[in-house]
């Protein structure tokens, strides 16, 4: 099976100047309403056999600047079954897509927390994955409440893949492709396609993130769709600090498609599936997949802690705490 897959470079219209809940989720339908008419043109232009589509990073809100974990939760982060996901999954059965985005999201199990979360709607309509982010700086993580997450959702949530008639599906996101350790666990556990929602620099360098995303895809042999914003409106950030490098990688690492600045569907191309998966049943040295040891590595993993788990079940989520976290992590590591 082959079709096209679309990286759509979106502006995201930020809510940190916005005070109440309902001038938040105002913006957000504004958004989704917007982002519907350029999906519908984008599709009409690239040909129905259009069937994904990745959008960036926190696409709906921008991420939290000056406020604090509860703040934000109240008045940005998603309910899971809010209007905000009814919104986006009747824009999708009406598009007739795959679309997987990123946004900040409340948990029932932790009521005063919030996690970034990855999500794919399928056709009908229907949620049929969440990924929450394992790497982030300041904001809440499955691994800082480790032992509850997994009493609540089990290991396996951790790294979820859907099978879907368009392949095997992921997602990673924002700085979580750094991570090496990440895109292996889901291509093990059968990812054909990560898709990868970023808000990250623009530039003409080669930067840390555009760098992974080539070598995720040779490691694991797998297609990486990788969505940036097309700048982030009424930010006190600068304008086009997140802009460009919405991307298309084949499993051997070849970029496929790229999006210069602004708002884009240049970053479509092609999904093989047939192709990729002759690729990864064909004995090669090129086929890394099959060649791992996971035995070499496995004793140097557990020997060795770094960043503990389970940090804000003893003390707030908050922006210094993150940072006294990790000076304690360097002190440990290079004392």
């Amino acid at each position: 099976m082959s079709y096209k897959a679309l990286a759509l470079q979106a502006t995201c219209q930020t809510v940190n100047s916005y005070q109440t809940r309902d001038e938040v989720e105002a913006v957000m339908l504004q958004s989704i309403e917007r982002l519907e008419k350029q999906l519908v043109a984008s599709i009409n232009f690239i040909g129905r056999d259009t069937l994904l589509v990745v959008v960036p990073e926190y696409f709906l809100t921008g991420s939290p600047l000056h406020e604090t974990t509860e703040q934000w939760r109240e008045k940005a982060a998603l309910e899971i079954d809010g209007r905000i996901y009814e919104a986006l999954s009747a824009m999708v059965q009406r598009q007739q897509i795959y679309f997987s985005g990123n946004a900040y999201e409340q948990d029932p199990f932790f009521p005063e927390l919030y996690f970034q979360t990855s999500f794919i709607i399928g056709p009908s309509g229907d949620i049929l994955l969440r990924y929450r982010r394992l790497n982030s700086m300041y904001a809440p993580t499955p691994h800082d409440v480790w032992e509850l997450y997994l009493d609540a959702y089990g290991y396996d949530s951790l790294f979820p893949v859907v099978k879907t008639n368009i392949g095997n599906l992921a997602c990673i996101a924002s700085e979580d492709i750094l991570y090496p350790e990440v895109a292996r666990c889901l291509a093990v556990r059968g990812a054909e396609v990560l898709l990868h929602s970023t808000s990250e620099p623009g530039s003409p360098l080669q930067t840390q993130r555009k760098v992974a995303k080539v070598a995720r895809a040779i490691e694991n042999m797998a297609y990486v769709v990788s969505a940036n914003s097309a700048g982030l409106a009424n930010s006190p950030i600068p304008f086009g600090s997140t802009d460009a490098g919405s991307r298309i990688i084949d499993p051997k690492g070849l970029i496929l498609a790229e999006a210069g600045y602004g708002e884009s569907m240049v970053a479509n191309a092609d999904i093989d599936l047939a192709a990729l998966r002759e690729f990864r049943q064909r004995p090669a040295a090129a086929n890394l997949l099959a060649r791992q040891r996971f035995e070499l590595y496995i004793q140097s993993y557990s020997e060795h802690k770094i960043y503990p788990p389970g940090t804000l079940l003893s003390q707030p989520a908050e922006r210094q705490n993150f940072v006294r976290t990790q000076q304690e992590v360097i002190k440990k590591l290079y004392s």
